[in-house]
Formats: C-alpha cells, sequence, structure tokens
C-alpha cells in the first residue's frame, strides 16, 4: 500500500522539536549529576537500612529514586543538615525535573498542535502560487530560476515522492509535499486548483503525461509547462492539457551539436536562460503608446511578439504593426522588465 501523502512546511522561527528535547535531556542529566554530588558530599548524614552505609552507587540510586518521586524509604537523611538540605535544595530539584519530564511532553504535543495550524493556515493564504512536480535537476532549476526572477519561496510548492527531499526543501523555504503527483489527492494538498502555474519535471514521461492530465482536471485556469525527455512523446503531453512542453534530450542535444561550430551562441542562448546575470529575455504587453508601431520602432530589441495565444518573429509580415494585447519577447540587461512605452 502507497504511503500517505504528507506536507512538509518550510520550518519555522524557533527550534527544531529534536534539539528542544535534547536541552531537556540535558538539563535533566545535569540535575541528576547536581543532586548526587548533593548526596556524596554529605552521605555520612545518610542511612542505608540495608547495611547502615551509603557508597558511590547508593547516592546515585538514592538521587534516582528521590528525583523522580518513587522514594521507596531504604536510604533516609538521618540528620538535621541532611533534612534540611532535602527540604531546601533537594525538592526544589526534584520538581524541576518532574516539569522538565512533563514539559518534554506537552512540548510535543504543542509541537503537532502548532504544525496542524500552520499548516491550515498556510492553505487559506495559499493562492496564485506555483506548483513544481519533481525536485530533480529540472525540477531544482525551475525553483532556482522562479525565485531569481521574483517569485517568494514561499509561495512554491514542491511536489516529490521522496522524503528525504524534506529538509533541503524546508531549508530553502519551500513547502514539500511528499506523494505521487498523479493522485488528485496529492494534487489537492498542494492546492493546486487555487495555482497561477504548475511546472511539470517528473523523471518519467508517463509520469509527466498522468500528472498533467490530472492537474489541467483540477485546475482549468492553471497555466501548466512541462517537461519530457523523449520528442515522441511532447504531442501527448500538449494533448493532456500542458500550455507549452520543453523536451529536454533534444534541446540538450540541439545545444551540443551548435557548440562545436558555434560556441558562442550556445554561450549567448545559455546566458538568455539564467536569469539576473548578463542578457536576460523578457516578456511585456505592448503599451498603449506602442499600438500601431513596429517591433523595430520599440526602442530596444524584440525577438518575437504573441498575438492570440502565437508566438511570431520580429519581422513576420502578420505582426507588423503592434495591436493592443500584444506582448513583445525583448532582450535586456536588467533583471526587471522594461515599463510599458518606455525603451
Amino acid at each position: 500500500m502507497p504511503e500517505p501523502s504528507r506536507v512538509r512546511l518550510p520550518r519555522g522561527r524557533g527550534s527544531h522539536p529534536a534539539v528542544a528535547i535534547g536541552r531537556r535531556f540535558l538539563i535533566a542529566v545535569g540535575l541528576v549529576c547536581l543532586n548526587w554530588g548533593i548526596v556524596l558530599l554529605e552521605r555520612s548524614d545518610y542511612h542505608d537500612s540495608l547495611d547502615g552505609h551509603v557508597s558511590v552507587i547508593d547516592a546515585l540510586y538514592y538521587t534516582t529514586v528521590t528525583l523522580s518521586t518513587t522514594g521507596y524509604g531504604d536510604i533516609t537523611p538521618a540528620t538535621t543538615t541532611a533534612r534540611l538540605v532535602n527540604a531546601l535544595v533537594v525538592t526544589p530539584m526534584r520538581l524541576l525535573f518532574v516539569f522538565v519530564l512533563v514539559g518534554t511532553t506537552i512540548q510535543v504535543l504543542t509541537e503537532r498542535s502548532r504544525e496542524a495550524f500552520r499548516l491550515q493556515r498556510w492553505r487559506k493564504r495559499l493562492n496564485d502560487h506555483v506548483v513544481v512536480i519533481g525536485f530533480g535537476t529540472k525540477g531544482r532549476s525551475a525553483v532556482a530560476e522562479l525565485v531569481s526572477r521574483g517569485t517568494a519561496a514561499q509561495d512554491i510548492v514542491v511536489i516529490d515522492t521522496d522524503p528525504s527531499l524534506t529538509d533541503e526543501a524546508q531549508d530553502a523555504g519551500l513547502t514539500l509535499v511528499i506523494g505521487d503527483a498523479t493522485k488528485d489527492a496529492v494534487l489537492r494538498q498542494a492546492v493546486v486548483d487555487r495555482a497561477r502555474a504548475v511546472i511539470v519535471a517528473p523523471s518519467r514521461d508517463d509520469t509527466a503525461v498522468l500528472a498533467t492530465l490530472s492537474i489541467r482536471r483540477l485546475a482549468p485556469g492553471a497555466t501548466i509547462s512541462a517537461a519530457v525527455r523523449e520528442a515522441e512523446n511532447e504531442d501527448l503531453v500538449r494533448q493532456s492539457g500542458a500550455d507549452s512542453v520543453v523536451v529536454s534530450s533534444a534541446a540538450a542535444g540541439r545545444l551540443l551539436g551548435r557548440a562545436t561550430d558555434d560556441s558562442g551562441s550556445v554561450s549567448v542562448l545559455e546566458d538568455l536562460l539564467s536569469s539576473g546575470t548578463g542578457l536576460d529575455l523578457v516578456e511585456r504587453e505592448v503599451a498603449a503608446g506602442d499600438v500601431g508601431r513596429s517591433p523595430q520602432d520599440l526602442g530596444l530589441p524584440v525577438v518575437a511578439v504573441v498575438r492570440g495565444g502565437t508566438t511570431h518573429g520580429y519581422d513576420d509580415d502578420a505582426v507588423r504593426t503592434l495591436a493592443a494585447g500584444d506582448r513583445v519577447v525583448c532582450v535586456t540587461t536588467s533583471l526587471k522588465a522594461p515599463e510599458p512605452g518606455t525603451p
């Protein structure tokens, strides 16, 4: 039976529960050692009903049964001084020891309740986020690109079947849903119905097809970008509902083939695909003042015009004159896209 899906939110500001429990354990050990030392210093003031003498081991035994409030009565303080020390020093230590033990249990229960509350609040707040399916090489690169383009890590939800990725995702400020992305229940855990975009980047093409089908049914308005290894699966993923498909093996092969004779253009392409450094590709809507002008008149390198969902080259006769609603893809050296209407 497959393991049920789980949601792992980014770590809060507090310490990890294991760290807090470890700290309490050290406090408990410290109390035991301190009380043991006190009993050793005045063990002549104690009486052992077995042989009348309190050894080092007897002192440790008395310490443990006293702090744990067991108290068998076989070893007792026999002098006024020893009884006074027990009343004024050992008793507060005993109460503190019990508080540490009970407090640890309370903290574990509190952490669970707080995590449930955080999860509920997260689901209510989450909207217009990005879901990334697969946290392998492609998924991690997609997340890095999203963050470099200004998407907050808290607005990215990763779905993967590998629970070992929890620490990596949490350290990056991401939310990780552990489960099979082809299952509706797992996609609902990621609140995919309210996502603005979904990136499908699993390790298998058949998973990409099934996940895309499920996502399109649950989130008809989301933009779905998918990656497949083999070109023969591109049409199948598009028919499943993907808005754009990247064939990873074909793209890598074309770059490798081009690099043998034209390494400079490959470097430019790699630069354009990496936001925040060197050249960047940006897409923006045509401003009202640009309507009626040609792409070459915008004062910046325009490489394509998107009209009605179709991408045209900048010199295509169909987009010789820009119209309202067009979007232009241009090259810039700034991470931020140029303001509409400005060169």
